[in-house]
């Protein structure tokens, strides 16, 4: 069962605007990326379903949140059925995130009152997402998609949309700034702020301050645009 309901982890999702996306297979490392995360003001965190067994180091870390560091949201990625969403909502995930949409798992989620994050590469997608329950679709690759233009005419006759890009956002101002004017509500990013150099070195304080520099930046581009309420 997850340890938060689902509509405080749409808002802290929508709220923070960045949610870190990785995967070790190292519990150790892990532990230590997730708690640099939310360290650095992200604390949001997508466990990505992408190695052997991953399902085991993601069960001992939602355990570690629950006691250790109950703030933590944690959710699993990469997720593209409904039999692997229940493993993990079974071991305690706050939101299941996927590459691709798939009903089954959407009405899975919905029926656990778990966010759903599927991964939509077009109108009719996000369209058929939103009728089956999901709040936040992930678009998918992102920039492949168009980038941030595909999002501000998505958004233009479809204003109560909420996306979430992942794949082509940078930890920049000018690439962040570009996807938060054109209406994103949160954005997934991955090797691009939590960069196999940092994983490597064991710089988690790295992490942490990254991480911190590209939550401020949303902030402050947040204030720019005027594009901040939830």
């Amino acid at each position: 069962m997850s340890r938060y309901k689902r509509l405080e982890t749409l808002t802290m999702m929508k709220k923070i605007g960045i949610i870190p996306v990785f995967f070790n297979s190292d519990f150790e490392i892990a532990k230590d990326v997730i708690c640099a995360c939310s360290d650095g003001g992200a604390r949001v965190v997508e466990f990505t379903n992408r190695g052997d067994r991953a399902i085991d180091t993601f069960k001992k870390l939602e355990e570690f949140c629950a006691i250790r560091r109950p703030e933590i949201i944690l959710g699993a990625g990469s997720i593209v059925d409904a039999p692997t969403a229940a493993m993990y909502i079974a071991n305690g995930a706050n939101f299941i995130v996927s590459p691709l949409l798939d009903e089954d798992t959407a009405r899975l989620c919905n029926s656990r009152k778990i966010p759903y994050c599927p991964g939509c590469g077009s109108a009719t997608e996000i369209h058929k997402a939103e009728i089956l329950g999901v709040e936040i679709c992930k678009i998918f690759p992102a920039a492949e998609l168009g980038g941030p233009a595909f999002v501000k005419n998505i958004k233009g006759p479809c204003p109560w949309t909420d996306i979430m890009p992942t794949g082509g956002v940078s930890p920049t101002k000018e690439s962040l700034s570009s996807w938060f004017n054109a209406g994103i509500a949160c954005t997934g990013m991955g090797s691009k702020l939590i960069t196999k150099e940092l994983i490597d070195s064991r710089d988690f304080a790295g992490i942490r301050k990254k991480v911190r520099e590209v939550v401020d930046l949303v902030k402050e581009i947040r204030g720019e645009s005027e594009s901040g309420s939830y």
